[in-house]
């Protein structure tokens, strides 16, 4: 399905960087190791990267991932793709100084594994950045999937992400802009969390 949209002409998502992302960076340390999970065409990781950070992209299309380094080179900006799937993708522990995961949406079970990995894979004082549709996005025609068991829950997002101290969990409607796949009025659920120690 992935390799599809992104086969799509232009950016499905558009090519400027995550409001909400944005407006956290500021709390990543200067030049981290940054992972982007289900990163797709690259506008956050390269986004990242124009910051300094050393962002490597993960996602499970090859299409989406070869879009992200030609908007890289495009940019001026280093990323590392890696093609992956994120239900077995091994994220070596204590490696990243953040890691970040915008409307990466996963079934439970991939979504809890992996943030089990994502916990572990950030190094001490390492943050955690997500934003994602949650389940009153099913109520709207703005984007994201359309079965409500993929949509996130923010009491089970803080039990999966229990290791870290989290700063900002909330839910929230807000207006988004990305592309031609989220246009207009979303619900959303929005993390950040810091690695104790």
């Amino acid at each position: 399905m992935w390799n599809e949209r992104f086969s799509e002409p232009g950016f499905a998502y558009g090519t400027d960087p995550n409001d909400f992302l944005v407006a956290s960076a500021p709390k990543l340390q200067p030049q981290s190791e940054v992972l982007c999970l289900g990163e797709g065409e690259g506008r956050n990781a390269v986004y990242l990267g124009s910051l300094g950070h050393r962002v490597t992209a993960v996602d499970s299309s090859s299409v989406g991932l070869e879009k992200a380094s030609l908007l890289a080179r495009k940019q001026g900006v280093t990323i590392q793709t890696i093609e992956a799937d994120l239900d077995d993708y091994l994220i070596t522990p204590g490696s990243f100084q953040a890691i970040v995961s915008i409307f990466c949406h996963l079934p439970p079970a991939v979504q809890a594994g992996l943030h089990k990995r994502a916990c572990e894979g950030l190094a001490p004082g390492g943050v955690f950045i997500l934003e994602g549709y949650s389940k009153k996005q099913i109520n709207y025609d703005t984007g994201g999937p359309r079965r409500i068991e993929m949509l996130m829950d923010l009491e089970q997002l803080k039990q999966e992400l229990e290791p870290l101290d989290l700063s900002h969990a909330i839910l929230a409607e807000r207006e988004i802009r990305e592309g031609s796949y989220h246009r207009g009025t979303g619900a959303v659920v929005q993390i950040i969390g810091t690695k104790p120690g």
